[in-house]
């Protein structure tokens, strides 16, 4: 499911893409806020993709490489929707890393408006979560500006503080119109 907006173009993960995931996840930059640190290895990198590509086999969504319109082939960053736990409760969980030379230019948003409009309009979720580290302030706006709020926290990384747990209910997306 290839999905665009404005700016981005995103397409479902491949398995030639375990490269450029762990160029970006392996980056001890983007990573400045995940308790479990950046990907170890290539063979981490694999295996992640290798889950993401078995979550596209079971559900209408998955992860993205999250890509300029303009210049299709070149991959700054992935995320999307996966089915995860939170404290013990299956969440629709939205996600997104970008590779440093993406930050600061409202790509986040642009990529989180547009997820969450497929999971609410083609997906037909009722709702969608996500879970950011408490000092993690740039990616807490981004939840923000694409319409969650926070309700919570979860203990999702053993070892390391609660993260903050936001949720948005499909039916508060619509009463509100898709956020500006």
């Amino acid at each position: 499911m290839q999905l665009t907006s404005s700016r981005l173009f995103l397409r479902p993960v491949e398995p030639t893409d375990v490269q450029r995931l762990f160029a970006i996840y392996g980056d001890p930059a983007t990573n400045m806020f995940n308790p479990a640190g950046p990907f170890p290895d290539l063979a981490f990198a694999e295996e992640v993709l290798n889950r993401w590509l078995a979550h596209w086999q079971s559900f209408p969504f998955g992860n993205w490489a999250i890509c300029l319109r303009e210049q299709p082939d070149e991959v700054i960053g992935f995320g999307g929707l996966s089915v995860r736990e939170f404290a013990g409760k299956p969440v629709n969980n939205l996600g997104y890393r970008l590779a440093k030379e993406a930050w600061g230019k409202g790509f986040a948003t642009e990529f989180a408006r547009r997820v969450i409009a497929y999971g609410f309009d083609e997906c037909q979720l009722p709702i969608i979560d996500a879970a950011v580290r408490q000092d993690h302030i740039a990616s807490q706006q981004v939840l923000e500006k694409a319409g969650l709020r926070c309700y919570g926290q979860v203990h999702d990384v053993p070892g390391a503080p609660a993260s903050l747990v936001y949720e948005l209910r499909a039916q508060t997306w619509r009463d509100q119109g898709t956020p500006k």
